[in-house]
């Protein structure tokens, strides 16, 4: 017996310091880069790590990827999905603040929201929440029926199936999932609340569907690129598997700062490591996969954007686009409420021993998801039909968590002002909640970013401007009606959900009538929140498209040799997660580079 205690007590070392030592999996960085290589792509997260990996497929191209962050391997939380809050706030995230905003956020600290972005290798794809979500099919086809020709939904799905390798036998579907692709896709189910989600969207007539297939509307399982328990970022898929190609070479902690342009055309680029200003040249083409922010930001910097606003920052200008126009996110709302029974996560059995435990050994139990446990995309009007011939207007996510007891301030990091954490940071610690976000899907409301000055090492100035358009708070009001139903469902009233629990958050629209809308549009802007998904400030359109920056093949207008490919160029949002949409974004680019 002595002897199975001991090799069982060596296995759970073993494990623990193979997660948890930063150089336990090591990888080899050249020391010194070429002087050129055909391809230099800046940003190596959802969509810079696939245009690496098949990029590099062709031996006679050679690749140089760069990324600003450091190596996923010196972070032992990026592995674990349950420790994906562990990221926030952390070297390896760029926590840009947002503006002021004028008629959101005001429950923040200076009326500002954190925008949470990956700076390490596989970018936002180290540090979201692991939800994989494509989109509507009604998004890509609204985007070629707005000119972006070759990106509807019947030319993207092939590039969407070759990413994946789904591994639940309920999603394979010939049709439209895909096997065998570099992205895992599973379902993780760590407590027993997804099925209950499920069951109340049943309740309310709706059908139980997989996002990610042939109908989005309805409740589903979540969606995670989680394989054997740990995260599958897009540079451990696309990258790391091929990290030995002589044709590729990785430098991270290394910091572009400008786009080399002569004669209109992008020759190579400028970038800091070490402390050191250093100049890489490209023999065919510059790629930006820098993400929303640092995307337009370093076309700014380069010369490429509004002329009127280079100007003023004395920026010779090399080409006049709308460089940082008509920024969207995906803004979100919180609804807790109390329940009865035991079944969401709280931060004792998340750091319990047990919890470890089961981890380290076996890569199961609440370490092995995070704690987003369903999703629902509906309509505003509450219409049941599977397919309305339009995009969905409203995601809910399910978190599986009570997060709102006094042991999580601090651990939890929303932003708010301090007055307003010691009042929602409150609810009793053995009384269970779980919560729910209401998301709205396509804003109205177009947000910028703007240079702050000539510095690269400044961040940028961005304003979203949540709920500027008044239909979005409408969208957001008609998502809480929904979700009002759905605690009124007999699931939901059979572990104790009360649609009238006044809330620690209410407190401040105690002058309206409860759950009246004028009560719900207070409630909104003032807890206004980002899912961190940002796009199209390198908006894709047709060539004589005046609010385009890119074409259709992502070529930056007037400037020959540089492309975006990331989720800045998406012509508008979609509905869902943005990593997925991203990632086929590079597998589509690749696909467009490679046969021109």
């Amino acid at each position: 017996m002595g002897s199975y205690v001991n090799a069982f007590c060596v296995a759970v070392v073993g494990s623990l310091l193979y997660l948890y030592s930063p150089g336990s999996r090591h990888q080899d960085f050249p020391v010194k880069l070429n002087e050129t290589y055909d391809y230099i792509i800046v940003g190596s997260g959802s969509s810079g790590s696939v245009l690496a990996g098949r990029l590099s497929e062709k031996p006679t191209n050679d690749v140089l990827l760069l990324e600003a962050g450091g190596s996923d391997e010196e972070n032992p939380h990026v592995r674990v999905p349950g420790e994906y809050m562990m990221i926030l706030e952390s070297e390896n995230d760029w926590n840009y603040p947002t503006e002021p905003q004028k008629h959101a956020c005001f429950a923040l600290k200076q009326q500002a929201v954190i925008w949470p972005r990956g700076k390490i290798l596989g970018g936002s794809s180290s540090a979201n929440w692991l939800t994989f979500v494509r989109g509507n099919r009604h998004d890509y086809d609204n985007w070629a029926n707005d000119g972006c020709e070759g990106w509807s939904y019947k030319d993207v799905l092939p590039y969407f199936r070759k990413i994946e390798d789904v591994q639940s036998e309920g999603l394979k579907d010939p049709d439209y999932r895909g096997v065998g692709g570099p992205v895992p896709i599973t379902q993780p189910n760590t407590t027993p609340m997804q099925a209950l989600y499920l069951k109340a969207g049943q309740d309310l007539g709706y059908n139980v569907v997989d996002c990610n297939g042939a109908d989005q509307i309805g409740f589903s399982w979540i969606q995670s690129n989680i394989k054997n328990g740990e995260r599958w970022n897009n540079y451990r898929a696309f990258v790391k598997p091929h990290i030995n190609r002589p044709n590729l070479h990785v430098s991270p902690n290394s910091f572009t700062t400008k786009v080399l342009i002569k004669n209109k055309k992008a020759i190579g680029i400028e970038y800091i490591k070490n402390g050191r200003k250093k100049t890489v040249l490209a023999r065919k083409e510059v790629i930006l996969s820098a993400g929303s922010v640092n995307s337009p930001q370093l076309l700014m910097l380069s010369g490429i954007g509004p002329k009127e606003h280079l100007e003023k920052l004395g920026i010779p200008v090399e080409a006049d686009l709308p460089v940082g126009e008509n920024l969207e996110d995906h803004a979100l709302i919180p609804l807790t409420f109390p329940i009865n029974i035991t079944g969401p996560i709280t931060l004792a059995s998340l750091t319990s021993w047990w919890t470890r435990l089961q981890y380290s050994v076996l890569r199961t139990g609440y370490m092995s998801a995070t704690l987003a446990e369903g999703l629902a995309f509906l309509y505003n009007d509450s219409n049941l039909k599977s397919d309305a011939g339009r995009s969905s207007d409203i995601q809910i996510h399910f978190h599986s968590a009570h997060i709102f007891p006094p042991s999580m301030k601090g651990i939890v990091k929303f932003n708010y002002r301090d007055e307003v954490d010691d009042k929602i940071f409150t609810l009793r610690e053995d009384v269970m909640s779980t919560t729910f976000y209401p998301i709205l899907l396509h804003p109205k409301s177009k947000g910028t970013i703007r240079l702050k000055s000539t510095d690269p090492f400044d961040y940028p100035e961005i304003d979203p401007h949540y709920l500027e358009h008044p239909d979005d708070v409408k969208t957001l009001i008609s998502g809480i009606r929904i979700v009002e139903k759905l605690v009124e469902t007999k699931t939901m009233q059979s572990i104790g959900m009360d649609v009238n629990f006044k809330s620690p958050f209410y407190h401040l629209c105690s002058q309206h009538e409860f759950r009246s809308d004028s009560f719900w549009e207070c409630y909104i802007r003032q807890y206004t929140l980002t899912c961190f998904h940002p796009t199209s400030t390198c908006r894709m359109g047709a060539r004589d498209d005046p609010t385009a920056v890119v074409d259709t093949k992502l070529r930056v207008k007037g400037i020959s040799g540089l492309r975006v490919v990331d989720a800045s160029v998406m012509r508008s949002v979609p509905a869902g997660n943005t990593n997925g949409p991203a990632t086929m974004i590079g597998e589509k680019a690749a696909d467009i580079i490679l046969n021109e």
